[in-house]
């Protein structure tokens, strides 16, 4: 793992994001800028009481109007996890919308998120669509950034899922995506330098154009501009988080599931596919030294659901042990068809970032500025 000197190491006095961050900045107490952005943005806005769930009602009778003479009021994509799986029952047993299921199949399903999601959908009774992604494709673009020597590889898949679930919605008519993103367990977001914007396509075509080897010809592209503006503002579409608005408490809603859909659990966020298993507890802290537990476990601590000593002491111990690792990095070499000897000359490599490849960086910032200026988008979460 690359570590930083010690004479220039820091963690925050409150969580435990730490200089592992580029650029983090503490106050005179030794909070850091994401704890302070939670307290002075993020929390003020954020009601789960009845307010909350007043909000949400409001829009869930919109969306039961506006889908009445259809086949489904809404779109919601599922990838076995704790987030969509809980947000599947929401829905359909306490909301009463009519959701499709979306899921996307990248080729890197655990066996256990497949079990996961037949359970939601069997019990719940709902129809579900699955999308798979050309193979070829998608095999040569994440083989494209591992040659890259970018941190984010995982942007092929979440690229995929995101561009796949709107042209979808957008091809059939659906005004509402639902989504499983929330502040309670996601309040603080990964730097750049971790896990750079995987809607940058002027980036995603780069690293392909520069090490890929075969045409992406159906590969499931969007752009953020795509999202931001046609989107939302000429095909009217909605994308609407449920579980901001109720309480959301990770362990209580885990026991939940396992308890009414027979459910059962991953070691990590994100772990319900073997790659994002292998990229964020192996490749990501070993490589990079970027271990985003540091970021999931401080989201836990700044909603009062983990202390932050608890943290510290998980975050002693890898996030998965040596044998799985090294399972893993057969598996993952090879399913993308490199042989072990190149696959650790890439891990042995020299370490990239996202602004050594072109990028939309400048364009995004200035399009958020400008959004934030005409008030279309508030700052909520960094």
């Amino acid at each position: 793992m690359k570590k930083i000197q010690d004479t220039d190491y820091k963690i925050c006095s409150n969580c435990v994001m730490d200089t592992s961050a580029p650029l983090i900045t503490f106050d005179k107490n030794g909070k850091c800028e994401y704890c302070t952005n939670f307290y002075n943005n993020i929390l003020p806005n954020w009601k789960t009481d009845r307010i909350g769930m007043d909000s949400l009602m409001k829009i869930v009778n919109r969306i039961k109007e506006e889908g009445k003479d259809k086949d489904y009021d809404c779109l919601m994509g599922i990838s076995g996890g704790v987030d969509s799986s809980y947000m599947a029952y929401l829905v359909k047993k306490k909301l009463g919308l009519r959701p499709l299921i979306f899921h996307i199949d990248a080729g890197w399903n655990s066996q256990q998120a497949v079990n996961n999601i037949e359970k939601i959908i069997e019990k719940l009774n709902l129809d579900l669509h699955t999308e798979v992604i050309n193979w070829e494709e998608m095999k040569d673009l994440q083989a494209a950034f591992f040659k890259a020597q970018v941190c984010h590889i995982d942007t092929p898949q979440d690229h995929a899922f995101v561009a796949a679930l709107y042209n979808f919605a957008a091809k059939h008519g659906f005004k509402y995506i639902l989504n499983g993103g929330n502040i309670s367990s996601e309040c603080v977001r990964e730097p750049l330098e971790w896990h750079y914007h995987a809607s940058d396509l002027r980036q995603i075509k780069d690293i392909h154009d520069k090490f890929g080897t075969i045409p992406l010809k159906t590969f499931p592209f969007a752009n953020i501009f795509k999202y931001r503006f046609y989107y939302k503002y000429i095909k009217k579409i909605k994308v609407i988080q449920p579980l901001n608005y109720i309480p959301f408490e990770k362990e209580k809603v885990i026991q939940f599931l396992e308890s009414e859909f027979g459910w059962q659990r991953y070691p990590q966020k994100h772990y319900e596919s073997r790659f994002t298993r292998f990229y964020e507890g192996y490749w990501m802290p070993t490589k990079f030294g970027y271990d985003i537990r540091r970021a999931h476990y401080s989201s836990l601590i700044l909603t009062n659901q983990m202390n932050r000593s608890e943290a510290l002491e998980k975050i002693k111990t890898p996030s998965i042990d040596s044998v799985t690792a090294k399972s893993d990095f057969e598996y993952v070499a090879t399913k993308l068809g490199f042989s072990l000897e190149e696959f650790q000359t890439i891990f042995k490599g020299p370490n990239k970032s996202y602004r050594d490849y072109k990028n939309y960086m400048f364009l995004i910032d200035i399009g958020v500025k400008i959004m934030r200026m005409l008030g279309l988008e508030r700052k909520i979460i960094k």
